[in-house]
């Protein structure tokens, strides 16, 4: 994914100041797509110079003439070529599975204590998902097709916790229980 892109959509969603905009992008595509404000007033730099948006002080700005942004025609067909493209599936890049791997070769290594906070820091992920599905997609409550992609990315998130704590809870008790004596390391 492209941070462009991740701007791009957002900025469609909704015409905002650069800052608006970082922390907008915090509280949703940030949950996926991790930028920096810095990163953001930069890309946003780039794609004004490149006709994709275009930058505006709104009639409403007082005396703060914050700068606002919104996508141009060029904006909207680069997003839409972009999101046409073929994208290739996730790849799993974690430090801790590693990590896991050199535990079960060296078998002096103790990551019990860093499973254990990392089982809290996704217990603490998901509770925050599902306090955004109890608030923003409750139950009964009728859909626009946008929302309910958006209830849809939610849930990916929402299972991709809820995976992560099943399989840290199972790591978690194998870490824990006795290594039978005279049992060959595997790899």
């Amino acid at each position: 994914m492209s941070l462009p892109h991740a701007v791009l959509t957002s900025l469609l969603e909704k015409t905002t100041s650069g800052y608006d905009l970082a922390r907008r992008f915090d509280k949703s595509i940030g949950y996926f797509w991790h930028a920096t404000h810095q990163q953001i007033y930069r890309e946003l730099a780039r794609m004004e110079a490149a006709g994709w948006i275009e930058g505006f002080v709104p009639p409403d700005a007082g005396k703060t003439r914050k700068k606002h942004y919104r996508v141009l025609p060029a904006g909207r067909r680069e997003l839409a070529r972009w999101a046409a493209e073929p994208t290739p599936p996730m790849d799993l890049r974690d430090a801790f599975t590693v990590k896991l791997r050199a535990d079960a070769v060296l078998d002096e290594v103790d990551l019990a204590p860093e499973l254990q906070r990392h089982l809290s820091l996704h217990m603490q992920q998901l509770a925050h998902y599902r306090h955004i599905e109890a608030h923003d997609f409750a139950p009964g409550r009728p859909l626009t097709r946008a929302q309910a992609i958006q209830h849809m990315i939610l849930k990916k998130g929402i299972l991709y916790e809820e995976g992560e704590i099943t399989w840290g809870r199972e790591m978690l008790a194998l870490l824990q229980s006795p290594a039978p004596l005279g049992a060959p390391h595997r790899a």
